[in-house]
């Protein structure tokens, strides 16, 4: 299921525990398996499951639990919008609907060619901030606006224009 790279990149999270705690490498090992596979599948879970000498709900239970991992295919892109009180107060739900408006999907979906997974996403930590979203899991866009999303969506497209060529 995963290619040798991914299995080696495993077996260095595991041999940073004790061999009857490897089990806390399964954090690792979901983000290692995300970044090969792009989404987390159940079929990914049982095979982390096997490495780790765990039960296979006990990965889902992971996987479930934290935001960060994807539970089914998502864009190029995934926008993790924050809906949150504080971003609510500072018009999080607007740029989420601009957002949503402007790539032609609702919360929760990937536009048509496959680049921009939008979605609603728990407190980012970043109140001060708000609102705030997350790209890829990974830059935070703060004090969203309009133009700085009209901003975003442009130079995410180029990103992926300029890597496809």
């Amino acid at each position: 299921m995963f290619s040798e790279a991914t299995l080696a990149r495993f077996a260095r999270e595991v041999a940073k525990y004790p061999a009857d705690q490897k089990q806390s490498a399964v954090m690792a090992c979901l983000s290692i398996a995300q970044q090969e596979l792009g989404w987390i599948s159940p079929e990914a879970e049982k095979a982390i499951a096997g490495v780790l000498g765990m039960a296979p709900v006990a990965v889902r239970e992971v996987t479930t639990f934290y935001n960060m991992y994807n539970q089914r295919p998502v864009g190029q892109f995934k926008l993790n919008v924050c809906t949150n009180l504080p971003c609510q107060l500072r018009n999080g739900q607007q740029a989420m609907d601009y957002l949503c408006e402007k790539l032609g999907v609702e919360d929760g979906g990937t536009t048509a060619d496959g680049l921009f997974t939008v979605q609603k996403c728990e407190c980012l930590g970043a109140c001060a901030d708000a609102p705030v979203m997350l790209v890829n899991d990974r830059q935070m866009i703060s004090y969203m606006s309009n133009d700085r999303l009209d901003d975003l969506v442009a130079t995410l497209k180029a990103q992926s224009r300029a890597a496809a060529n």
